[in-house]
């Protein structure tokens, strides 16, 4: 490109020169207004389904409503109950939470829930809490989150019901159990008010009887807010309460939560029987091996079936946390109308600790388990001593075949030889001089 110079050339040249340095400025402020454009203006495409991506909106314009959170929270009255804002499991990193403007508001209420814990009614974090609810608190609360940037709300439904038996089939969590055999209750929806609890005590009733602790049918998992229901009869169908006490500022609340049992008819299904692996797989040290753990289900349904593998008692994740040994792809399929599932143990490589360490595969479902037990083995040398002496066999064999054929006619020459000096010594002898 030339450039202009003044010095030397006519005015005509040097006023057309700066015109063309004119236009070439403005044709590069014009192509950097379109490039700039290009970056910032996004077209709008409508998909028919909610809008997952935050909005670009400033801080200062109208948020983006999210929709309605799916679960509802159904309470009874007289009890705590926590609130969590829906749209925080999605709303940025959780290291970028404390820069999150976070307010609660009633749909028919213009003001935002107040932050002291003095009130009944609270927000702290992201959590709003009703200690206790009333059933005046039942309505729709809509969770707004904002910083410099964006802004979006959710809403989350409410219900609180009166505290009496009546209300136990509107709140109620349903839960399933099958017939003659052994499971759990859960009683739900408490991790607001268990965590960080070491002594967790949860109190179970059936038909406002309180199950004990010795009671040969019902089993709390200490700890837990498991139920454990043995051998389960059409009888144990029904109603359940889970309770704990909850204290917050000095002040004991009581928080229950009503499960109803469905037991199911038990299908027919087959006893699991692991028919691969061997009792001993060989191996070469620092080699890949893969052993296929092979389950006959007959023609029942994989997914009731847990199939895993133990090293020395002990998952394999956790006795391999380098993952030099690993378990491959779960695998279902189906031959000759039955059905069988497989998990392959992987070495990569094989070294000389395995040879010392009990492998376990395990499956187990409703009906039953099973366990074979597998060992590895260093292979022998592959090194074959007939191999390497074949080719040399092989040689003698020639050569000894080469030795009688020399050997044959050698004998064949002689014997014609005898033969002939004997005919002409008889011709010789019939025909005198």
């Amino acid at each position: 490109m030339q450039s202009c110079r003044l010095h030397g050339v006519g005015p005509q040249i040097s006023t057309s020169c700066v015109l063309r340095k004119l236009s070439g400025m403005m044709f590069g402020l014009y192509m950097l207004m379109v490039g700039t454009s290009a970056f910032t203006i996004r077209p709008e495409v409508h998909t028919g389904e909610p809008d997952l991506t935050f909005p670009t909106k400033s801080a200062a314009g109208n948020c983006q409503y999210r929709g309605r959170h799916y679960k509802r929270e159904l309470r009874l009255e007289g009890e705590p109950v926590a609130l969590r804002c829906p749209q925080m499991l999605y709303w940025l990193r959780p290291s970028a939470r404390p820069h999150v403007n976070l307010t609660w508001r009633k749909n028919d209420s213009a003001g935002t829930i107040p932050g002291e814990e003095e009130t009944r009614m609270w927000a702290h974090d992201d959590v709003l809490w009703f200690l206790p609810a009333s059933q005046a608190d039942s309505g729709t609360y809509i969770c707004t989150t904002r910083n410099a940037s964006h802004c979006d709300e959710m809403s989350i439904e409410l219900r609180v019901f009166e505290n009496a038996e009546a209300s136990m089939p509107l709140i109620s969590y349903p839960q399933y159990l099958t017939l003659s055999t052994s499971g759990m209750l859960v009683c739900p929806d408490l991790s607001e008010f268990t965590r960080n609890k070491t002594d967790l005590k949860i109190q179970w009733y059936k038909d406002s009887v309180l199950l004990d602790q010795d009671n040969e049918k019902f089993a709390r998992v200490r700890g837990t807010t498991r139920l454990v229901v043995h051998d389960v009869s059409t009888e144990d169908a029904g109603y359940y309460r889970c309770s704990m006490a909850f204290t917050h500022g000095g002040q004991q609340y009581d928080i229950s939560r009503s499960v109803e049992l469905c037991v199911r008819e038990r299908k027919e299904e087959t006893i699991p029987v692991i028919i691969s692996p061997l009792q001993t797989i060989s191996a070469s040290l620092g080699s890949r091996l893969v052993i296929p753990c092979k389950v006959f289900l007959g023609a029942s349904t994989p997914l009731t079936t847990m199939l895993w593998w133990r090293a020395n008692d002990t998952l394999i994740d956790g006795a391999y946390q380098g993952g030099r040994v690993t378990e491959g792809p779960r695998q279902e399929y189906s031959e000759n109308n039955e059905n069988y599932v497989e998990v392959p143990l992987i070495f990569d490589p094989v070294i000389r600790e395995d040879l010392n360490t009990d492998f376990k595969c395990v499956v187990h479902n409703n009906w039953s388990s099973q366990t074979l037990r597998t060992t590895v083995k260093e292979a022998t040398s592959s090194f074959s001593w007939g191999i390497a002496l074949a080719p040399l066999s092989l040689v003698f064999l020639v050569l000894g075949g080469i030795w009688m054929h020399r050997r044959c006619r050698h004998r064949t020459g002689k014997a014609y030889g005898l033969t002939t000096l004997k005919t002409g010594l008889q011709d010789f002898q019939s025909h005198p001089k």
